[in-house]
């Protein structure tokens, strides 16, 4: 496979509650209308978990972006699924049928195990699509893409700074992104979602994702840094190349703006060390 080829899609998903969904299961017989319910669901989650995100079983998905890389670890491209029709089925069917189209790229998440990907495997379920490669039923269950220590099939970050869950990740996507200097969590949260969608304001929901797979592209970097499998420069030289490449295209895409206008460096320690020991003022 050439390095111009895609070797890893780099993902993020955003939902919201299937409002007559949760009618209808949530409160049978009351006649509530689809909004109130979420509403009234979204509350009693909140006085009971201090949270008022529904459940991904109840939710559909409504942005769904993908970074793809190149085998060399190249950002080649991002793109938003259905944009601009946002249609839950079709970005599904997008997704699933892109990692086939794409020879079965390695899918890279954060925290995508526990919640991207089971959303859009129901999502797959609910529109009646078939994917016997992603599911591999006959194959070992450790070969089977989605096994969670399969990591060439799904490349979960979160579970790789966790060691498979065995700590909390207090903080996140955001924090880990700041952590190499990135924009992170920005003007939107992930619990603005649903209220940004009643607001029928999709666009910006999708900026948001996009931002997303922008900062979980460069965590993805530095794990590779980690893992041994790039060393820290060509890390730095990739992160360059990725911000002049963001850069070109501001024009077209207003996030990338935004993001580079929140843009930080790395600070590296150990350039800030040699220049400390050689600099004229050390003697």
């Amino acid at each position: 496979m050439p390095d111009s080829a895609v070797r890893y899609l780099v993902f993020d998903v955003e939902s919201v509650a299937d409002a007559p969904l949760v009618a209808k299961l949530r409160y049978p017989g009351e006649s509530l209308e689809p909004a109130e319910a979420v509403a009234r669901y979204r509350a009693e989650l909140m006085e009971k978990r201090d949270s008022d995100f529904i459940p991904y079983t109840y939710q559909v998905p409504v942005s769904v972006v993908v970074g793809k890389v190149a085998a060399d670890f190249r950002l080649l491209d991002v793109v938003a699924l259905d944009e601009p029709e946002f249609r839950s089925h079709v970005m599904t069917e997008y997704f699933w049928r892109g990692w086939e189209k794409y020879r079965r790229p390695t899918l890279v998440s954060f925290n995508g195990r526990s919640f991207d990907i089971p959303l859009l495997e129901l999502a797959a379920f609910r529109y009646g699509l078939s994917m016997p490669s992603w599911f591999a039923v006959g194959a070992k269950s450790f070969d089977q893409p989605r096994s969670r220590y399969n990591a060439r099939s799904h490349l979960d970050l979160h579970e790789l700074l966790t060691n498979f869950g065995s700590s909390r990740f207090n903080g996140g996507l955001n924090l880990a992104a700041n952590l190499l200097g990135k924009p992170g969590k920005m003007d939107v949260q992930g619990n603005m979602v649903q209220d940004m969608y009643d607001e029928g304001r999709l666009a910006e929901i999708n900026d948001y994702c996009r931002c997303d797979v922008l900062d979980t592209y460069f965590v993805f970097l530095r794990s590779q840094v980690i893992t041994g499998k790039i060393p820290l420069e060509r890390e730095q030289s990739l992160v360059a190349e990725t911000k002049q490449w963001l850069q070109e295209r501001t024009d077209q895409i207003a996030a990338y703006q935004t993001y580079i206008e929140r843009w930080g460096d790395w600070p590296n320690p150990w350039q800030v060390e040699a220049t400390a020991e050689y600099s004229p003022q050390s003697g």
